[in-house]
């Protein structure tokens, strides 16, 4: 075994020195005692030690890392999530535009210049005032003198007559009328008195004109019950209490209810219906309104629940056979009776917009390219409507169907992570288009089906803007009034029967109801 020599050592050991290894000690060439040894395995468990905290100090920087990268994700989702909230308008959400405020979106229609421009087209007969032959009343103003000499006109010839009307409502005032049942003894002792005309059952009541007109201003013109107290005492000069009126409501109710029951049967008939929900304050409480209509016909009831307990409430759904426009809330698919459903399509596409303004580029294309299919076949069903096609080219709707469930596709593909709420919001988005683009595009494949629900959201529109005067319902009861009335209403006005002389008709108990035959 060779030798190094104590020069060697030292000399390695300078030289570890110059290569920057720290305290180096010499080597000395006497084998080590056992005392050196302890010290040099104490310094070794000691460089362990130093390693071992180190080395736990990286991994805890490492796990905090990681959580503070989460973090960061998870409040980048937020934030993304807050500007779509910030970016929602009536436009490209459920909103409702009074929910806007007064920096109201610019307008971004959808729809294409037609070239047409405003007022009423040529050939469109107009509306204006006429001189009537048969005025009520005739006043002649004749010259007092000659306009030429000044000499009075007095069995001066006529040379023509210019005509002016003014049309002018006379001050109403109400009219009372006395009931005087007379008793009368005949020679055989028996005494018989007068009957009273039906209706007339108390000493002192309102006429039928007197409630029809109460309903009318409360639930067909949406004053509060106050405001409709104070128009009929400063324009009829008859001012009954807020709780007649409200008695006055629930009896017109209870009169018409045949009629409902007649609209129900109707809307039991048509191949397509449409239907709806929205929220409705009741008490106190969050109620639901839920809207039928086809046609001349129009159904609105309330009802706690919003879903299947309501819409059997309502008695239309559950018995209906056609063709069932709705959104795409999911209780709909339990209505198994009708022969399809068909999707509003309004609601996809406030959507869509919202993918486009708040996604991002990748989003915004398969948005688009959904957004232009839906139109594109809006248009062509239009068209193929209008010139009285029964359907339209075959090639058309197979080429848009592919455009509108290819982006679907790519949404889910783009949004599969799923991350934050919006990636999830798309991907639901995708996936229901994906997964039902047949009631989405069931108006392009038959014609009788529109594209959207806006029928049923023009019957639910007055249950909002009676929220939006009243602010809530006081009791189910009322709110049950309300729904009945405005049914009725509804209905007579699409049969052309002005609400007045419906409320009139149901006041004196002799409500009109609609032909289902």
């Amino acid at each position: 075994m060779t030798r190094v020599s104590l020069a060697g050592r030292l000399s390695v050991s300078r030289w570890l020195l110059r290569a920057g290894c720290g305290e180096v000690p010499v080597v000395s060439d006497r084998s080590p005692e056992a005392g050196e040894l302890a010290a040099l395995r104490a310094l070794l468990a000691d460089r362990d030690t130093r390693i071992g905290v180190l080395e736990r100090q990286v991994q805890d920087k490492d796990t905090a890392i990681a959580a503070l990268a989460a973090q960061v994700e998870e409040l980048t989702g937020q934030v993304a999530d807050l500007a779509a909230r910030v970016k929602q308008t009536s436009k490209n959400s459920s909103r409702p535009p009074s929910g806007d405020g007064l920096a109201k979106p610019a307008p971004k229609s959808l729809r294409k210049k037609t070239g047409r421009k405003p007022g009423r087209p040529k050939g469109q007969p107009g509306a204006t005032m006429e001189l009537t032959d048969y005025p009520d009343d005739v006043v002649r103003h004749e010259p007092a003198c000659c306009a030429g000499c000044g000499k009075g006109l007095a069995g001066a010839a006529e040379t023509g007559m210019e005509r002016r009307q003014v049309t002018e409502i006379p001050p109403a005032e109400p009219t009372v009328t006395g009931h005087q049942m007379t008793g009368r003894q005949c020679a055989c002792g028996a005494r018989t008195k007068g009957e009273a005309p039906a209706g007339v059952n108390a000493p002192v009541r309102y006429g039928p004109r007197v409630p029809a007109l109460s309903a009318y201003l409360w639930h067909g013109q949406f004053l509060s019950k106050d405001r409709a107290c104070t128009a009929l005492a400063e324009i009829f000069g008859c001012a009954p209490s807020p709780a007649v009126i409200a008695t006055a409501a629930r009896k017109s109710a209870a009169f018409i209810a045949p009629a409902l029951d007649a609209i129900v049967k109707a809307l039991l008939a048509p191949e397509v219906a449409h239907s709806g929900e929205t929220g409705f304050r009741v008490a106190g409480k969050l109620a639901w309104v839920h809207p039928a209509s086809s046609g001349k016909y129009a159904m609105v009831t309330v009802h706690a629940r919003r879903g299947t307990k309501g819409m059997d409430a309502a008695g239309v759904l559950p018995s209906f056979a056609g063709i069932a426009v709705h959104d795409a809330w999911a209780p709909y698919g339990t209505c198994t009776g009708v022969a399809a459903h068909a999707l509003c399509n309004s609601h996809v596409l406030r959507e869509l917009i919202a993918v486009t303004e708040t996604g991002t580029e990748l989003d915004a294309v398969w948005a688009q390219q959904a957004t232009g299919a839906l139109l594109a076949l809006k248009e062509a069903a239009e068209a193929a409507a209008a010139a009285g096609d029964a359907a339209i080219s075959q090639d058309l709707p197979d080429t848009h169907a592919r455009l509108f469930t290819d982006a679907a596709g790519t949404g889910i593909l783009i949004n599969a992570g799923r991350r934050t709420k919006l990636q999830k919001k798309r991907h639901a988005l995708a996936t229901r288009m994906k997964n039902r683009e047949a009631g989405y595009l069931r108006f392009a494949r038959d014609l009788r089906v529109p594209f959207d629900n806006n029928e049923a959201e023009r019957v639910i529109r007055m249950s909002k803007l009676r929220i939006k005067v009243s602010g809530c319902m006081r009791s189910m009861t009322g709110a049950e009034t309300f729904c009945a009335i405005r049914s009725y209403l509804a209905t007579a006005a699409r049969h052309g029967i002005g609400a007045l002389d419906a409320l009139t008709m149901a006041a004196e108990g002799r409500p009109w109801i609609p032909d289902t035959t």
